[in-house]
This record gives C-alpha cells, structure tokens and sequence, in this order.
C-alpha cells in the first residue's frame, strides 16, 4: 500500500465517521447500563411498570442533555 494514501482525504473522513459511530455506541451502552441499574430495581418482567418507564426516560434524558452540555465545553 503507498503510504501516501494514509494521509488521504477519503481516508481521513471514514475514520472520523467510524469514529464518530463508536463514541456513539459507547455512549448507548454507558446510558443502559448506567440507567438500567438506577431504575430497574427487580427482575424485569415483559413490561416495564410506570414508574420505571418514567425513571427510564428521565435518566436518559439527563445522560443525553449533560453529554451535551459537556461536548460543548470541551470544543469552546
């Protein structure tokens, strides 16, 4: 392989974008883990109750607005 195509753009981008797709995966995983352990607090039956699905969507929504809250801070 030349070496040169190392450093091209086409190569550059699909690294950025996979990238990119892994920090997202990354985080998925840590908002499961980290709100399934705070609101699940039995065995899980083939439904959540209300007050886990309520639990569920407010971690997640705390997870997601913090994340943005902090990737703003870190490209000012």
């Amino acid at each position: 392989m030349d070496p040169s195509a190392l450093n091209s753009p086409e190569l550059q981008n699909l690294l950025a974008q996979e990238k990119e797709k892994a920090m997202i995966s990354e985080m998925i995983s840590k908002l499961t883990s980290s709100c399934w352990d705070k609101c699940i607090t039995g065995s899980p039956g083939s439904k959540f109750s209300s007050s886990e699905a309520n639990c569920l969507t407010n971690c997640a929504q705390r997870y997601m607005d913090m994340s943005l809250v902090i990737m703003k801070r870190l490209h000012q």
